[in-house]
């Protein structure tokens, strides 16, 4: 794989997850929920001009079949009276209009078919529509929950992220504090033995004091030996 390649998957990759985060479960799910609602509406207005053609062909075949009732009286008419030329006029008449009908029956009968072909279609997209909003509401439900969730951990991460900072900075402190006290402690115990000389004023005092002292005492036994030895 080539530089190109490789830095055209890194951006795709990189596009990937942006869009991951910028599409919302939710929103898609409301939107498909509305396509199938309008998929639905759409069946419904074919049911409603199928049903409104077949209605209006049934009207025209109810007006044919009653002309061709009347041709047939008037047929009857004509040959009681001894015009056969008219009664065969009006016969001819009537079953031009009879094959009108024929014709009309075929095209009632299959938008008959037609509508109720729409009508189960409707069915079971209503089914399913409903089947879906269930479905729907229930995931968004979900998914808002563990958003939620997320939420809160991630709040609790951050807390327990600052708690262990904290933690680790009294630990500092505390390990300071008792490395401090130990070579206070060292210090002391290097100016009790005299390792170390304390030039502090308190101590310089007790020194001359204590020289003072000792000079005292070895004055007296000089002067207490001087004393013997006469």
């Amino acid at each position: 794989m080539g530089l190109l390649d490789r830095m055209g998957t890194i951006v795709r990759s990189k596009m990937s997850r942006i869009m991951d985060k910028m599409e919302d479960p939710r929103e898609v799910l409301d939107y498909s929920y509305e396509k199938q609602l309008e998929l639905l509406q759409n069946v419904k207005r074919g049911i409603a001009e199928v049903a409104t053609s077949k209605k209006r062909l049934e009207l025209q075949r109810a007006r044919l079949a009653q002309n061709a009732e009347q041709l047939e009286g008037k047929a009857r008419e004509a040959l009681n009276s001894g015009r056969e030329d008219l009664a065969r006029q009006a016969l001819e008449r009537k079953v031009s209009l009879q094959n009108q009908i024929e014709t009309l029956d075929a095209q009632i009968a299959e938008l008959d078919r037609e509508e109720q072909k729409l009508i189960a279609v409707e069915t079971r997209l209503s089914t399913k529509i409903e089947t879906l909003r269930a479905r729907k509401e229930a995931i968004k439900a979900q998914y808002s929950a563990a958003e939620a969730q997320v939420k809160v951990s991630e709040s609790v991460t951050g807390i327990s992220e600052e708690l262990a900072d904290v933690g680790l900075a009294i630990q500092r402190a505390e390990e300071k504090t008792e490395g401090m006290k130990a070579r206070a402690a060292a210090l002391d115990d290097l100016l009790e033995k005299g390792v170390l000389e304390d030039y502090t004023g308190g101590d310089a005092l007790d020194r001359e004091l204590s020289k003072a002292k000792t000079s005292s005492a070895v004055d007296a036994e000089l002067a207490r030996l001087r004393g013997e030895t006469k």
